[in-house]
């Protein structure tokens, strides 16, 4: 069983920049993709961004691309979303999820699932 926990939201203002983390626990990380999706108040979860395995390939969201970059740590268990020139309609609770194969870009595919963080982007 893994367990995800994610950290690094607040409160910015347009144009500023936040990093997420996502420490995983309880498997083995370097083996699973990662990804990050949004839940906006009212709207469904969408997807943010992916990463391999070993972090050789990223996909991003038309919505995000340019502006925000996955990575991921697989000595420390930990992916990274850095998002930079942010605006109103990033302001969404982030999730990090966790899969045991390739990338996906549909929530329905991932196993595993953080708590969430919070972003809020005032203008």
């Amino acid at each position: 069983q893994v367990q995800l926990v994610e950290s690094g939201g607040g409160l910015v203002q347009a144009g500023g920049s936040l990093r997420l983390s996502c420490v995983a626990s309880g498997g083995t990380f370097g083996s699973y993709a990662m990804a990050w999706f949004r839940q906006a108040p009212g709207k469904e979860r969408d997807f943010v961004a992916a990463i391999t395995w070993s972090g050789s390939l990223a996909h991003y969201a038309d919505s995000v691309k340019g502006r925000f970059t996955i990575s991921r740590d697989n000595a420390k268990n930990t992916v990274y979303l850095q998002m930079d020139s942010l605006q109103p309609e990033d302001t969404a609770v982030y999730y990090c999820a966790a899969r045991g194969l390739g990338v996906r870009r549909q929530g329905s595919e991932y196993d595993y699932w953080g708590q969430g963080t919070q972003v809020a982007v005032s203008s």
